[in-house]
């Protein structure tokens, strides 16, 4: 027998379980050390496919410095107070440094999670503040991409001499990769450049996902081809990209050129952060990773989304999530009104929502798997959302035979499981 804690919101729930029943897919990282600031420093001087920071700045810039909201975990408070004071070594002035958090559709940030995420040392010496998606005011007009996209993004990218990009990479269901240009979009753009970036991971006219699109997929993916000739407009001075434990420390930065330093940072991520299943199995539970990863539903469909790469059709799939804010929308629930994914997807091609297209992604799991929940949400919103409510993996697991094969994923939204051939 052996026992692993699996994340729960800041909690951990163990769980026993018999070693010639269950695997543990956990990503290949797992054993790098937090980086130092002094590791952090070098990277600053050796940015991948750019000058080192001392050249790339200078006194009299102003530094515009974007940043990820609550819902990521990013290392940023180590990575800010190292730039910030650095930034101020090389002579730009704090009263010329502004960090914006990249809220992209997400709800402001609060006081206090800003204060997590940059420290109170950082938000009472530099202003912070919030994009916001849905205010006309805060955007301007770049025109159009190739595609027609309309490019709306936050003013302040044109307010400022140089703007610097920090995030964590990791994967997503259909921007293949989180991090890099997903920074300025959907981070920092109006709802209706996000909708329209977004919209491209459907596939209208054959039905399902739009071919290329995909978790941890970039070439050919219409989504981050997009985002990236968007990002392309605002031509960053640096990206700052961290890989982060399971206690989001940074155990590895990538900095440099905005687009090669994120794909360098993701060609390794989804190296050491995949795994090879020579099958799927019935049983598989998940951990999103504990919090932020499930902060809400919404944010932690990511970890589902992996889970059901090992999972047989037909089979169960138990989600941890904690879900203290809820869904992550208070209109989220409107989706499940259309009888299945197809009708849904008939809806979003006549109406489209961001937020629609990842109920739809719920909703086919829900149809493929039986997809019970172990969380804070409301049991009458899990059974509205096609899905089986849990207040504990133990009731979770009752209703499965007790010999049934599974794997269980510790670290759900950062590791993806790959059926050999």
């Amino acid at each position: 027998m052996s026992q692993i804690d699996l994340a729960y919101g800041s909690q951990a729930v163990n769980f026993v379980f018999a070693n010639d029943q269950f695997k543990v897919l956990l990503p290949q990282d797992s054993s790098r050390q937090p980086l130092t600031d002094f590791e952090i420093g070098q990277a600053f001087d050796s940015p991948i496919e750019a000058p080192p920071l001392d050249e790339l700045l200078a006194p009299g810039d102003s530094v515009l410095i974007v940043t990820s909201d609550a819902t990521r975990a990013t290392a940023s408070a180590q990575i800010t107070n190292l730039l910030v004071r650095r930034l101020i070594q090389i002579g730009i002035s704090a009263a010329d440094i502004a960090i914006i958090i990249a809220t992209g559709i997400h709800r402001p940030t609060t006081i206090a999670e800003k204060q997590e995420l940059l420290t109170p040392f950082i938000t009472q010496r530099i202003r912070v503040f919030d994009h916001d998606a849905l205010d006309e005011n805060q955007h301007i007009n770049l025109g159009e991409t190739a595609r027609g996209t309309p490019v709306e993004l936050n003013r302040a990218l044109r307010e400022f001499t140089r703007v610097i990009l920090t995030g964590g990479v990791g994967f997503h269901y259909f921007a293949g990769f989180t991090g890099g240009r997903k920074s300025i979009c959907p981070g920092l753009a109006s709802a209706k450049t996000i909708t329209a970036t977004h919209m491209l991971a459907l596939d209208f006219e054959n039905g399902g996902r739009r071919k290329g699109v995909g978790t941890g997929q970039l070439d050919g993916n219409a989504v981050h081809e997009e985002c990236d000739q968007i990002a392309t407009l605002v031509s960053p001075t640096l990206g700052i990209n961290t890989v982060v434990d399971d206690r989001g420390r940074a155990t590895q930065i990538f900095a440099g050129h905005w687009r090669a330093a994120h794909r360098t940072a993701c060609d390794l991520y989804l190296a050491e952060h995949s795994q090879i299943i020579s099958e799927k199995r019935p049983l598989v539970i998940v951990s999103c990773g504990g919090y932020p990863y499930d902060i809400n539903f919404i944010q932690a469909h990511k970890a589902l989304e992996m889970a059901a790469q090992a999972c047989e059709d037909g089979g169960t799939i138990i989600l941890l999530a904690e879900c203290r804010d809820g869904l992550g929308r208070s209109d989220f629930l409107k989706w499940f009104e259309s009888s299945d994914s197809a009708k849904l997807e008939t809806r979003l091609r006549d109406a489209y929502e961001v937020n629609g297209q990842t109920a739809w992604a719920v909703m086919t799991k829900a149809e493929r798997f039986r997809v019970v929940v172990v969380s804070e949400l409301a049991e009458a919103d899990v059974v509205r959302m096609r899905m089986v409510p849990a207040r504990s993996l133990e009731a979770a697991l009752s209703l499965v035979e007790k010999k049934t094969a599974g794997y269980v994923l510790p670290r759900g939204a950062a590791l993806l499981p790959l059926l050999s051939e």
